[in-house]
């Protein structure tokens, strides 16, 4: 779905009451914006955190290694601490 929103001299937007619903900001909110080579996308903050988890699955496949915890557990490791 492709919609037309305008933008005020000093930059604010307002997207439509129904995709705001739709996305879980019915009662406001933040968007994260990503500006791209191609142009700008908005997410909301559980989208984004959803699509870095789904990049984060494509590189790490099965390796249990491949954690927040893994990784401080083998720095400490590889510190002495």
């Amino acid at each position: 779905m492709t919609i037309r929103v305008s933008i005020t001299p000093n930059g604010w937007m307002s997207l439509p009451a129904d995709i705001c619903k739709r996305i879980g900001l019915a009662s406001g909110g933040t968007l994260l914006v990503e500006e791209t080579p191609d142009g700008v996308i908005l997410r909301t903050v559980a989208q984004s955190i959803a699509y870095a988890q789904a990049i984060a699955r494509k590189y790490a496949g099965a390796n249990p290694d491949v954690s927040v915890d893994a990784f401080i557990a083998n720095r400490e490791a590889g510190s002495g601490q």
